[in-house]
């Protein structure tokens, strides 16, 4: 029995360690609607975390477990320029 695109569910975190920094990066896929995120951490304490809709060509690409190069490449902090 196949699953369809509606009942499709992943679920998958990968961590990272270098000194006492540490990045979470994961990947969730619910009934058909899916969200990648990552969280920095530092001694312990999270810095910032973003969260972002995946585009329904990349949940198919996961869904026929395809690697995707690049698909936390958005999720960075920006810094805003402040102008005086």
């Amino acid at each position: 029995m196949t699953q369809t695109k509606k009942h499709f569910h992943y679920k998958n975190h990968q961590v990272h360690h270098h000194g006492t920094n540490k990045t979470v990066k994961s990947v969730v896929i619910k009934n058909g609607k899916g969200y990648k995120s990552v969280s920095k951490y530092r001694n312990g304490k999270k810095l910032y975390s973003v969260k972002k809709r995946i585009h329904p060509v990349d949940m198919e690409k996961i869904r026929l477990c395809q690697f995707i190069p690049g698909l936390f490449g958005d999720c960075t902090k920006t810094r805003k320029i402040r102008t005086t």
